[in-house]
């Protein structure tokens, strides 16, 4: 399917590479069907098309950055091994620091390409994590 990006211009995306968030995301529960665009090959920093969502994966900027899956949670994504999902945080940009939002996190099931945003309660993380 072709898809056309303010950033990017008209790209092509293959079916498989649709992820699904049934539920929304927090505050944009309308909007489901996402796609990830990787700028470069090596990039830390991917889109999240669909509103223009920068996401990145924590790990590159918080090594000791987990989200807890409970049980549940893994049935709704359809998980059976953490080892099959992927986890990705929303960037923003405030002022001249980017900054992620690790409070709530996105949890992606790498194999069925569905997805849901997690809202941690432990105090440690913030919405507005600086990263460099």
């Amino acid at each position: 399917m072709q898809v056309r990006t303010t950033r990017f211009g008209t790209v092509e995306i293959a079916e498989d590479r649709v992820i699904c968030f049934p539920k929304g995301l927090l505050g944009f529960s309308e909007f489901r069907k996402y796609c990830l665009l990787e700028p470069a090959e090596d990039s830390a920093f991917f889109w999240l098309q669909s509103l223009d969502f920068v996401v990145t994966d924590p790990s590159f900027f918080v090594p000791d950055y987990s989200v807890p899956i409970r049980s549940e949670q893994m049935g709704d994504l359809g998980l059976s091994r953490l080892e099959d999902a992927q986890v990705f945080v929303i960037v923003n940009k405030v002022d001249q620091t980017l900054t992620a939002n690790l409070q709530g996190p996105l949890v992606i099931n790498t194999l069925t390409r569905t997805g849901e945003q997690m809202v941690l309660a432990e105090k440690k993380w913030h919405t507005r994590h600086p990263l460099v």
